[in-house]
């Protein structure tokens, strides 16, 4: 028809796709993102669209990209500990832990979902980095009888309220027993694979980690099948949802040059222990000293914004600046604007007055604010 446009998605060699890549072509994704070198499903449909489906139905989630580190071998928890300011002494087998990586000078080097599949093995599932390189170099360096490795291993998530549904059709009614931020292993029709009660969305949710990449689109559509009674959808990771439950995402939120301290939320995740971990003193010394800014969250005034993320609006205090914006999006069922903020300490505190800067010369009235900014005590995850 005369005026409309045709959309060509060309995809290089030099990027890696997922067991689940030509099931997400199949079932209509239109955009991708490159997320850990990897091609990463940016919508299928109008993103408000997948938002109210994700919150009212089930979705399915390639995830593939969460890159997978494997740490075994005699002394692998004692070298997992090092590598994060997270005690896991206190890590069962079969239990999982938001667990960020710390450089020597306390900064945010990753911060992966850890799980502990083994009394001698530990699988990081990245955020967008190659910390895992840096994984090898603390191996070398610590003379520790440990093997590191990136297993074939590729999640996707299953979220939204029927995802039990989805999953006891699948799994059998025991996986409901699994508790939230733990996991086990399973088999889905001969497909081998872990479970676990984690998600990206603050709502109830499960990550499947496929280990045999051949039966990616196997395994794809047997979850969609299983999924048909509960209205079952494929989307892209839900940026709104996410940002409303205080979820982080790294290296937009919070970088390298950001302590665990400075992020709202990841302070309690420095536990005080015993072990000694890469940046402990450094951490140490910031607790005692404090901090000079902080990422809060933020809402800001005025009409919806488009469905697109933004970053590093400028953010002012008395006509000064004072710090940045790093993302900012509409929430529909909160019907505002939300987001995340980088302010000096002292004006921290939910409820200061901002002016964002979108464009150069607009300026748009806004206001800090409590995170997460739906359920606090993540009750609808862990139900």
């Amino acid at each position: 028809m005369a005026g409309e446009t045709e959309t060509t998605l060309y995809f290089g060699p030099w990027y890696r796709r997922t067991p689940f890549f030509e099931a997400t072509l199949r079932h209509g994704c239109r955009a991708y993102d490159i997320y850990n070198h990897t091609y990463l499903p940016s919508y299928y449909d109008d993103p408000v669209k997948e938002y109210w489906h994700l919150l009212e139905h089930v979705t399915l989630w390639d995830v593939g990209c969460e890159h997978i580190v494997e740490i075994s071998g005699p002394d692998a928890a004692a070298f997992t500990n090092l590598l994060t300011c997270r005690d896991l002494t206190r890590c069962e087998v079969w239990q999982c832990k938001y667990a960020p990586l710390i450089a020597e000078d306390g900064g945010i080097l990753n911060d992966p979902v850890l799980l502990r599949v083994g009394d001698d093995r530990f699988w990081l599932a990245l955020a967008d980095s190659d910390a895992g390189l840096w994984v090898r170099g603390i191996a070398w360096r610590s003379g520790m009888d440990v093997a590191i490795a990136e297993p074939e291993v590729y999640p996707v998530q299953v979220q939204g309220p029927k995802a039990k549904d989805v999953m006891r059709d699948l799994f059998g009614e025991e996986v409901l027993d699994l508790r939230y931020y733990w996991c086990t292993e399973a088999d889905l029709d001969g497909i081998p694979v872990v479970t676990s009660r984690t998600g990206w969305t603050g709502e109830v949710g499960y990550e499947v980690y496929l280990r045999d990449p051949a039966r990616g689109d196997e395994m794809w559509e047997r979850i969609m099948e299983a999924g048909r009674p509960y209205e079952i959808r494929p989307i892209a990771p839900c940026e709104a949802r996410r940002i409303e439950a205080g979820i982080f995402n790294y290296r937009s939120d919070m970088t390298l040059a950001n302590n665990p301290f400075e992020v709202t939320g990841m302070e309690r995740l420095v536990e005080e222990q015993d072990a000694d971990f890469v940046g402990k003193a450094r951490l140490e010394r910031i607790r005692a000293e404090g901090v000079s800014r902080k990422l809060v969250g933020v809402e800001m005034e005025g009409d919806a914004l488009d469905w697109e993320l933004t970053q590093v609006w400028p953010a002012f205090v008395d006509g000064e600046r004072v710090g940045h914006a790093t993302d900012m999006i509409w929430s529909p069922r909160l019907e505002q604007n939300i987001g995340y903020v980088w302010v000096p300490i002292e004006q921290a505190a939910p409820g200061t007055a901002l002016e964002l800067e979108p464009e150069p010369g607009v300026r748009r009235s806004a206001r800090t604010a409590t995170i997460p900014f739906l359920d606090p005590s993540k009750r609808i995850p862990a139900a």
